[in-house]
């Protein structure tokens, strides 16, 4: 009966798993056509973002731990239930605001199916084909991934955006239906510890809370008291989950794994790293479109360099990693990344994708070669850092920090970003004569939510947001760079 099952859960933990990848890669390059359809601002877009990242930082770990303690396949059956309303309610979604608050559910049936796909494969499988079912399940999920760009594009172009959450529907309906007819249930060995639910609201308490005040900071001002209370009410509640995880019977975070110094810096680097890398992949396409005269299906054929090179090459460096430790290939692939970003500052405003190949083409080539130095080193340091026991739990909170290190990034660069802009478009359009329709546009300007214009007015509002992108991409650089140190803390695998 096991072996029997072994094929139906594969499938069944692909074709889920797919729905997270698609939504992941397929949605920043279709933000521009959203924003226009919904009208939404530049707050309301990194929210749209940052509400799914928020949930799934904050509920992965209790996510898998439900699934062991209640039933992989039951919990990860409710993920993909919430995961595919909270779908259709955001491709139905009417306004921004209630986009946003289906993405929140999202992120919610997220944590709960995310930690059982792979749990279910470990749980079914035997361990003589566990590794090629993961193997198989891991290059089916990055053919979507290297698919979601391109896909959000031509949606985006069409006019069909909404498809990029629709599209979930067959994809989960079918897993769901072999989930119940085809694959058994499993549990952990020991189901006896508690869920820790108050540090599950502690942490998502102080990521919704710090991300509101960074995001509400532009329009309000950073002396507003929400702003403030918000602000400080965030770090608050982190802290205190932090001290609150050093004292539960069953913390969602084991902070002693912490006192590991190779963990402690593998950790910081994803950190950084990861960082650097949600806010820069964010942007870029925005970029691209509303600046640089991308169509969307362009925007995401320029991706293609970067997940190309992840999937082809990432395999080669894990066993360039294997051998050699994991320091070497981390510091350099960080050093990389960070060039890439260095390099996607460099253009002003270009010739459109005509030019794409001597002005984003080098910077995207570089993130992609140093991110596929980093993704296996990474892990097998995180794993080498942790006592064989603690494996599972160090690989989640690794999992949870770099979800953790997209919202903060996104809050805080993007708050930044919004807060600048303004003063940049005001310097951009000094001495400009300008109707008084077109002063109205510029005074409805965001950043990420620009107004069509024609003229002097026009160039300046592009121009002011490549100074603004200009600055994001050299902070992504530097944070890229400071994570380099931390590289020479990690520990080589474990043999």
């Amino acid at each position: 009966m096991q072996q029997s099952a072994e094929r139906p859960t594969l499938i069944a933990a692909v074709l889920a798993s797919s729905m997270a990848f698609i939504d992941g890669s397929a949605l920043n390059v279709a933000l521009p056509s959203l924003q226009t359809d919904l009208g939404a601002s530049g707050e309301q877009l990194l929210w749209i973002v940052n509400g799914y990242l928020l949930m799934l930082a904050a509920l992965i770990l209790p996510g898998g731990a439900l699934g062991d303690r209640l039933g992989r396949k039951r919990v990860y059956m409710v993920g993909i239930v919430i995961f595919l309303v909270a779908s259709v309610a955001c491709g139905l979604a009417p306004s921004a605001p209630l986009l946003i608050a289906a993405r929140v559910a999202q992120g919610i049936g997220g944590a709960l199916m995310i930690p059982g796909s792979l749990a279910l494969i470990a749980a079914v499988f035997a361990p003589a084909r566990r590794g090629q079912a993961i193997g198989t399940w891991s290059s089916v999920t990055t053919l979507v991934t290297l698919g979601g760009p391109l896909l959000g594009g031509l949606l985006a172009d069409a006019g069909l955006w909404r498809l990029v959450f629709l599209i979930n529907i067959p994809l989960g309906l079918l897993a769901l239906a072999i989930l119940a007819t085809r694959v058994p249930e499993s549990r952990a060995g020991q189901t006896d510890g508690g869920i820790d639910y108050v540090g599950a609201a502690l942490v998502a308490g102080g990521l919704a809370t710090l991300t509101y005040g960074c995001l509400a900071a532009p329009e309000r001002g950073l002396g507003d008291a929400l702003v403030l209370a918000s602000i400080v009410g965030g770090l608050v509640l982190l802290v205190a989950f932090v001290l609150y995880e050093r004292r539960v019977a069953h913390p969602m975070l084991p902070v002693q794994l912490f006192a590991s110094r190779g963990f402690s810096a593998a950790n910081a680097y994803t950190l950084l790293l990861y960082g650097a890398l949600s806010a820069g992949t964010l942007f870029l396409p925005l970029n691209l479109v509303q600046v640089q005269g991308y169509t969307q299906t362009a925007a995401g054929l320029a991706f293609l360099p970067f997940t190309l090179l992840l999937a082809l090459l990432a395999r080669r460096m894990g066993a360039l990693a294997d051998a050699r430790g994991p320091r070497l290939p981390l510091a350099l692939g960080a050093l990389l990344v960070g060039v890439g970003f260095a390099l996607l500052a460099l253009p002003g405003l270009t010739g459109g994708p005509d030019t794409y190949w001597i002005t984003y083409f080098p910077g995207i080539v570089a993130l992609g070669l140093g991110m596929a130095l980093v993704v296996a080193p990474l892990t097998a340091s995180v794993m080498a850092a942790a006592p064989p026991e603690a494996t599972g739990a160090a690989s989640g909170v690794n999992n949870a920090i770099s979800r953790a290190a997209g919202v903060l990034a996104t809050a805080i660069i993007g708050g930044l970003a919004l807060g600048l802009f303004a003063q940049v478009l005001a310097a951009r359009t000094t001495g400009l004569t300008l109707d008084q329709v077109t002063q109205q546009a510029l005074a409805g300007a965001s950043f990420g939510a620009l107004p069509v214009l024609e003229g002097d007015a026009g160039v300046a509002l592009k121009l002011a947001f490549v100074d603004i992108f200009r600055a994001i991409m050299g902070v992504c650089a530097v944070l890229c760079w400071l994570s380099i140190p931390l590289a020479w803390q990690t520990e080589a695998r474990r043999t």
